[in-house]
């Protein structure tokens, strides 16, 4: 079963082409990393993923429910971890998620059941009741991740979601996110500029300059070159 399909996707800003005919499809319970240099349309995908914009030109698919004809349907199924923090730093770590439970219509023992569960998947129920201000970068992406996937959505979107981390703490976000996949079957795109969040076994899309430049398990598209060094050749490369 496919998690997450996009066809013939394009969008311009005004004269300058964003994303040209962009094409792909992650099964279900998939780990798939979306990598590209800055500038090369992973946040504008993610915009368009997330109807923050739209585009007459291709079709986005997300759990069957095509995302133009019946999108309550198809964004209900999406939990999303922007690159910029979007939590609440004055509120505690769990009243922010009350909040955003509230939001759903999920209120009284239901919230409660789904919060625990998903402070419990990200090692964050000691930290429930921290006020967000006083969280390390980690913990506030880890409290972020819990908190998308508090509608129990069956696809889930990471826009950069490691930036200003230090090395220890990205390693246990991508650690973390790559358990969610494999053990929940949740399908997963994870959009990073950093090759070492990769693994070899992880489904790979390279983005360049608006197009897919390879897709595939991220073992099959480096072959026998490192993948830093492969993915700095092909984003050398001229349009």
């Amino acid at each position: 079963m496919t998690g997450l399909s996009v066809r013939n996707l394009s969008f311009s800003y005004g004269s300058r082409r964003a994303l040209s005919d962009v094409s792909f499809d992650i099964p279900q319970g998939a780990f798939c990393a979306l990598l590209g240099p800055n500038g090369a349309g992973k946040s504008t995908l993610f915009g368009l993923l997330t109807r923050l914009f739209t585009s007459p030109e291709g079709t986005i698919t997300v759990a069957g429910h095509e995302l133009r004809k019946t999108p309550r349907a198809a964004l209900a199924e999406i939990g999303v971890v922007f690159q910029q923090s979007t939590l609440d730093v004055s509120l505690s770590v769990e009243r922010n998620l009350k909040y955003f439970a509230a939001l759903h219509g999920l209120a009284g023992a239901e919230a409660a059941r789904r919060i625990d569960a998903a402070l419990d998947r990200l090692d964050m129920a000691e930290r429930r009741r921290e006020t967000v201000r006083d969280l390390n970068g980690g913990h506030r992406r880890r409290t972020e991740i819990a908190r998308a996937l508090i509608h129990s959505p069956s696809v889930l979107l990471l826009d950069e979601p490691t930036v200003g981390l230090d090395a220890a703490s990205r390693a246990a976000i991508t650690a973390h996110v790559h358990d969610l996949a494999a053990e929940t079957g949740l399908t997963v795109l994870w959009a990073t500029h950093l090759t070492d969040e990769i693994r070899d076994t992880d489904q790979l899309l390279i983005l360049h300059k608006g197009e897919i430049r390879a897709d595939g398990t991220a073992a099959e598209i480096r072959g026998n070159t490192p993948l830093t060094e492969h993915f700095l050749r092909v984003t050398a490369q001229p349009a």
